[in-house]
């Protein structure tokens, strides 16, 4: 019996992340599907809708917003929009955080997340962190203080600490690697 639950364990433990990643691609397909398809029928007869339309219309207006902005004024109008919604209370908040998520995880922009760093926090014990604050550091409490932040494993979320660069060990790996290393723990090595 035991033999058995371990192979069902085994089993369902192979296929969840894939079953999973694919329920989410196949949401994000419908959803995109679905707020289209509203969309386009305020526009278009019914008769010259078909299915999928709407995940391609999608995918034109993400393209499409994607070259805008780079452009200068639509650059300058995302700025200034950014500042009225950094008036607002309650939204500001909510906007920041969902900003700030997207950037940490944003791996292909590597000007926030440079340098990977182990960090020394007992008798022998290492933190892997990000120097993200090498101006907020200096700002904030001068010397050669710099921000680290320190992802916290299986979630979203960290801890930013700012400490002495001579404290600081630089790692031989890339930021990609070293970010799946600390969100799942060390269970999962890096890519080869």
């Amino acid at each position: 019996m035991n033999k058995i639950l371990k192979l069902v364990l085994q089993g369902l433990v192979t296929v969840l992340p894939l079953a999973l990643t694919l329920y989410v691609i196949y949401w994000l397909f419908a959803s995109a599907e679905s707020l289209a398809r509203t969309a386009l029928l305020w526009v278009l007869p019914t008769e010259y809708y078909f299915t999928g339309m709407g995940i391609i219309t999608t995918l034109v207006a993400l393209f499409i917003i994607g070259l805008l902005v780079n452009a200068y004024g639509v650059r300058y109008l995302l700025h200034w929009s950014d500042d009225v919604v950094a008036r607002i209370p309650l939204v500001k908040s909510v906007y920041g955080a969902i900003q700030d998520i997207m950037r940490v995880f944003n791996l292909s922009d590597k000007k926030d997340m440079q340098t990977v760093v182990s960090l020394e926090v007992g008798d022998d014990m290492h933190l892997i962190g990000f120097v993200t604050g090498e101006w907020s550091g200096q700002t904030l409490f001068g010397k050669d203080k710099v921000g680290v932040y320190l992802p916290m494993s299986y979630q979203i979320g960290g801890f930013t600490v700012y400490v002495e660069r001579e404290c600081l060990r630089v790692l031989d790996i890339g930021v990609e690697d070293a970010m799946r290393i600390t969100i799942t723990g060390g269970v999962q090595a890096p890519a080869e």
